[in-house]
Parts: structure tokens; sequence; C-alpha cells
């Protein structure tokens, strides 16, 4: 036998060996993926919990939909401005009021 034949009728060992170490790449690239994915899970929860993140993205939104809404409609906003001022100026009135005729 010569060496040419010898890579061309692997033997029993060989092919078991391969079969092995196909197995060990295939089980290290299983877990890859899933520590890639429990990563993005933890991402994804520490996101959600983050409250003072939440609440800046919330605030951000917020802005956008007020100024969309005062460039389409300004007289709306305009009175909607002039309410929400009246309202806390009764509000702080009405603190004001209560505190004074303790």
């Amino acid at each position: 036998m010569t060496a040419a034949t010898d890579t061309a009728r692997p033997s029993g060992r060989n092919a078991k060996e391969r079969e092995r170490n196909l197995t060990r790449v295939q089980a290290r690239l299983a877990s890859e993926r899933a520590r890639a994915d429990f990563a993005a899970s933890l991402n994804a929860l520490e996101d959600k919990l983050n409250v003072p993140k939440q609440v800046g993205i919330r605030v951000d939104r917020a802005k956008v939909r007020l100024r969309k809404f005062a460039d389409e409609q300004p007289a709306a906003a305009m009175v909607v401005a002039v309410g929400v001022v009246a309202a806390v100026g009764v509000g702080v009135w009405l603190v004001v009021r209560a505190n004074i005729e303790r």
C-alpha cells in the first residue's frame, strides 16, 4: 500500500476520530450560539429593567410627538399650552391658599 491509497481509504479509526472531532466542533458552535443568545436576552432584560433609561426613552418619544403636534397644528398646541399653564397656576394657587389658611 502506498500513501495515496491510505488517504483514499480511511480506516475505521480515522472515521471515528473525524466524527468525534466534527461532533466537538458542532458542540462548540452550538455553545457559542447559546452564549450569544443568552447574552442578547440578558441585554434585553437589562434594557427593559433600567428605569432611568426607559424614562429617558419615553421622554424623548413624548418630545418628538409634541413637536410634531405643534408643527402640524400650532393653534391647538397653543390652546393646550395655555390650558396646562392655567391648570398649573390654579394648582399652585390652591396649595398656597390652603397653606395660608392654616
